[in-house]
């Protein structure tokens, strides 16, 4: 018999969210740290931080700033409020002429500031001191909440932005997503086509979630902890502020488990909530309340009717509430932000207005008006808000009866809702629970499958096509739902590279959508059609296809859609042939306003996506970082099949381009696993990447062995570029072959890319790959140049210094001189992406070419331009004696760390010992 040990606490006191860690931003850490490595380097500009209330802007300013105060960066800081707004210039003010190192000049800058009609020449003043402390140093200049500001302090901060541009001066400037007022708009948008770097914060995901709550209660959540800590929705602000009211609450940790044994608390107050309120006028106030009081959806004309005023009086009153991010429309009704801020609002109201205004007694399972009325709410809040409406459809289905004829159809709308926002694992067991209990119609049933195969679509292929197979040969189904499920049946069937099938499916699909005129099921179908086209290797077709696929989801709403990847095919196909800016402008634009809407899944499947396209740009690490930020929770139904085919494969790649052995035999292991995958194309890309990690040892011979399989599958499923995942895949194929002695599989593979290349002649990509794969068969240096030449306006930066070190190495066998320019530009690029595996091999290749010479400094970006900014001050500081651990001690890292950028130093520069290192640091920053 085994005991359970169980205690029963308090919450300790004093929990807040300063002192928890961060968590979930990793991917928007990463593009500011990117940023903070360009000011390092020289590179100024504007950086805009942008989000719901809550969503944790003001968290990462203090985050970029510490992390450029610990580069040795000046940092000024500043914020607006909506109380200071008739301060001109308060915020910025507050920036430049506050803290631990103020502008020069500070008093005549007060002075300038509080003169009447001084403001031009304070501006000037402002530029003058500003430029001169870039002189010394970049600077970061941080301003808080730009909704707030006057229209002084825009038309200041847009002044000197756009004025100082050339000075290593970086704008860090956070917004609250949603309604600003007209002059923060145009600052927006002039700062847009000035080149600013958008960031937009989204929800947490569950392993985020998951973390923070055990920061704040101090162990392990269990399942009821973690059901109220998701009704938050991911907003870290709400999330934490719940968290903190269990701090009166009893909670039990059963080995290490915190439970809650009484039930989630009552709803209570919440601090943020307190604060917006007390910031609104008090007509804006009382009809706030008077909503929360009414509960769920309300009109204005209600509003009115209950205020006692007239509509178009509660104009003023309406917007405020709108610009606070308490209330938000839907239709033609208002609704809450979030459940939680109306819970909150209400928890506030005086106990006899919550009863009288509160629904009325008795309503249990069996309340099929109100069940209704919250299925209504849900449809119309799914577009906009998919969390709250989430919350309405599981709040009806409670109110529905076990055995009520309409549960099963109320199921299969909570799926996609749970799943969009980040729920999947609760989405499926509904799904499961509901098939398991039997009893079902065939239409109902086709519906719970047609949700389940949208579901699976992110997690397992296998599974999305057995469920829309399942539910499309039910019989007496209506053609409607007959016609979605063989659409979604065409996409699975596409998905998991079955393509011969995949196209008789989807011709069925056509004739049913047809007859019942279903444009949603038309706009899943003609994506199949854009993958028939790639597959065909008719790629313009495959281009119009996925952009009227893309116009027609568009059209109809993303909540609508039989298939969330509609826009993600789009941009796959982009950056597959070459057109890596389109699909890198697309997977942008998802990510922005899958997180405006609070779309959990779409957020981390288009980071899938972006990090495909990051990879082939030559941008690792930032493709590491979208790779990690977007890992697949722990509670995920399925192996995860998305994420096979984009983040585990850009994490082997990034691996080995870096010479990072534990991680790629890590990703190698997950590769032998999708090798059995019942997806054909997982298991394509499971034994290529087999064959990539063979190659990384030496063995070519087993790399091939890995291949022929793929190779020589039937014509019908064989992935488009003979087991390949990207055409610039290609000369890396013809390299293997020749160096196992199979010079049959190297042919086969130029035959193809040539034959890609002739069928689509406006994309000089594939031109370039062909010419770059048959120099390599051929041992021709006439086309390795060709290819150079192609590769120079595509952004592929690794497939470029590929043909670059290709050509150099043919060059190197009889004209050293003349290989030496090929090699230097191939190791440019390389060490622009990070690739230290590639920047070793290069070098090598330079000394026996007879170069010993380092570049000058006249020639590359800045003195130190193979490394990041941490490895130059780790650099720096052993060439001046310190050992790893007293450079860790001033640097404030672990000696880990600092060794690790040691090693990653030593292998860029390709020196051996500290006496070199300290050789090269003199000779550089001294001219010694």
């Amino acid at each position: 018999m085994s005991v359970n040990r169980v205690t029963t606490r308090t919450v300790p006191e004093g929990l807040d969210r300063a002192r928890t860690p961060l968590r979930g931003r990793d991917a928007e850490l990463a593009s500011i740290e990117e940023r903070l490595d360009a000011l390092g380097r020289g590179e100024g500009g504007i950086v805009r931080l942008e989000g719901p209330a809550g969503i944790g802007r003001s968290r990462m300013l203090a985050e970029a700033a510490a992390a450029a105060r610990g580069r040795g960066t000046r940092v000024y800081e500043g914020a607006a409020d909506p109380d200071g707004q008739f301060v001109p210039l308060g915020p910025l003010l507050e920036a430049v002429l506050s803290g631990e190192e103020p502008l020069s000049g500070a008093q005549r800058l007060r002075d300038l500031a509080t003169a009447p009609g001084r403001r031009f020449w304070l501006l000037q003043e402002l530029g003058d001191r500003l430029r001169e402390a870039a002189r010394n140093g970049p600077l970061l200049v941080v301003l808080d909440d730009l909704q707030w500001c006057d229209d002084l302090t825009l038309l200041t901060f847009h002044t000197l932005a756009a004025g100082l541009s050339s000075h290593p001066i970086l704008w860090l400037v956070a917004v609250r997503a949603g309604s600003v007022p007209s002059a923060v708009r145009t600052t927006l948008d002039r700062i847009r086509r000035a080149g600013a770097h958008e960031l937009a914060l989204g929800p947490l995901g569950d392993r985020a979630v998951a973390r923070i709550t055990e920061d704040v209660l101090g162990d392990p959540p269990g399942p009821d902890v973690l059901r109220l800590a998701h009704r938050a929705e991911g907003v870290p602000q709400l999330l934490v502020e719940l968290l903190g009211s269990l701090r009166e609450e009893v909670v039990t940790i059963d080995d290490g488990t915190v439970g809650l044994p009484a039930g989630p608390p009552a709803p209570r107050e919440l601090p943020s909530v307190a604060r917006r309120l007390d910031q609104l006028s008090d007509e804006a106030r009382e009809l706030v309340r008077t909503a929360a009081a009414v509960g769920g959806t309300v009109t204005v004309a209600l509003l009115a009717e209950l205020l006692g005023r007239s509509s178009a009086a509660l104009i003023t009153a309406v917007r405020e509430a709108l610009d606070a991010d308490l209330l938000a429309e839907s239709g033609d009704h208002l609704a809450f932000r979030h459940d939680l801020i109306r819970e909150a609002v209400e928890a506030g109201l005086p106990l006899p207005v919550r009863q009288a205004a509160g629904p009325p007694p008795g309503r249990a399972p069996g309340d099929t008006a109100e069940a209704d009325r919250l299925r209504a709410e849900a449809a119309e809040l799914a577009a906009t808000a998919p969390g709250p409406a989430a919350e309405r459809s599981l709040k009806a289905l409670e109110l529905t009866a076990p055995h009520a004829p309409e549960r099963p159809r109320i199921v299969a709308e909570t799926i996609p809702l749970l799943w969009q926002t980040g729920r999947a694992a609760q989405a499926r067991e509904l799904g499961a629970a509901a098939l398991a209990a039997g009893g079902l119609g065939p239409e109902d049933e086709a519906f719970l499958r047609l949700a389940l195969a949208r579901l699976a679509v992110q997690f397992d292929f296998s599974e999305a096509v057995r469920q829309a197979r399942a539910g499309a040969e039910l019989p007496g189904t209506s053609l409607a739902v007959r016609g979605r499920l063989l659409a979604m049946l065409a996409v699975g069937l596409s998905m998991s590279g079955e393509h011969a099938a995949a196209e008789q499916v989807a011709a069925r699909a056509w004739e049913t959508a047809a007859r019942v005129g279903d444009r949603t099921a038309e706009a899943t179908l003609t994506t199949v059609r854009s993958a028939v086209g790639f597959h065909r290797m008719d790629l313009a077709e495959a281009f119009r296809q996925a952009e009227r696929s893309a116009a027609l989801a568009d059209a109809l709403g993303v909540s609508t859609s039989l298939w969330l990847p509609e826009g993600l095919w789009h941009a796959l196909l982009a950056n597959t042939t070459g057109r890596t800016a389109e699909a890198l402008a697309l997977a942008d634009e998802g990510i922005r306003i899958a997180g405006e809407q609070g779309r959990t899944a779409a957020t981390r499947m288009w980071l899938m996506t972006r990090t495909r396209v990051l990879l082939e740009t030559g941008r690792l690490s930032d493709a590491r970082a979208d790779a990690e930020a977007a890992s697949p929770a722990a509670g995920d139904p399925g192996p995860g099949n998305l994420a096979d085919v984009t983040l585990r494969y850009v994490m082997l790649r990034v691996a080995l381009h870096t010479g990072d052995r534990r991680t790629a035999e890590a990703y190698a292991a997950e590769a032998r696993r999708m090798r059995s995958d019942g997806a054909p194309v997982v298991r394509h890309f499971g034994t290529w990447m087999l064959a990539l990690m063979a190659d990384f040892e030496g063995r070519p011979d087993r790399a091939m062995a890995e291949l022929d399989a793929v190779m020589t599958s039937p014509a019908a499923d064989r992935p488009a570029y003979a087991g390949l995942i990207d055409p610039a895949d290609a000369p890396a194929l013809v390299r293997m072959a020749l160096r196992a002695g199979r010079h049959d599989r190297a042919a086969q593979a130029v035959a193809l890319a040539e034959r890609r290349a002739v069928l689509n002649p406006g994309l000089p990509f594939l031109a370039a790959t062909a010419a770059h794969a048959r120099g390599l068969l051929d041992n021709d240096l006439g086309p390795l140049v060709s290819a150079v030449r192609l590769y120079e306006d595509c952004p592929r930066v690794l497939a470029r210094a590929s043909a670059l070190e290709d050509a150099g190495r043919k060059l190197a066998a009889t004209r050293k001189p003349e290989a030496v320019p090929y090699f230097e530009k191939a190791l440019a690029l390389y060490a622009r992406a990070g690739a230290e595996r590639d920047i070793a091999r290069v070098r090598r290749r330079l000394r026996a070419a007879g170069v010993r010479r380092r570049p000058s400094p006249a020639r590359l970006e800045g003195a130190w331009p193979e490394l990041t900014p941490a490895e130059t001050r780790v650099a720096r500081l052993v060439a001046r004696g310190l050992t790893n651990r007293q450079a860790a001690e001033h640097l404030s890292l672990s000696p880990h760390t600092v060794g690790t950028h040691l090693r990653r130093a030593f292998t860029k520069l390709d020196v051996s010992s500290r006496a070199e290192l300290t050789r090269l640091v003199r000779h550089r920053d001294d001219g010694e």
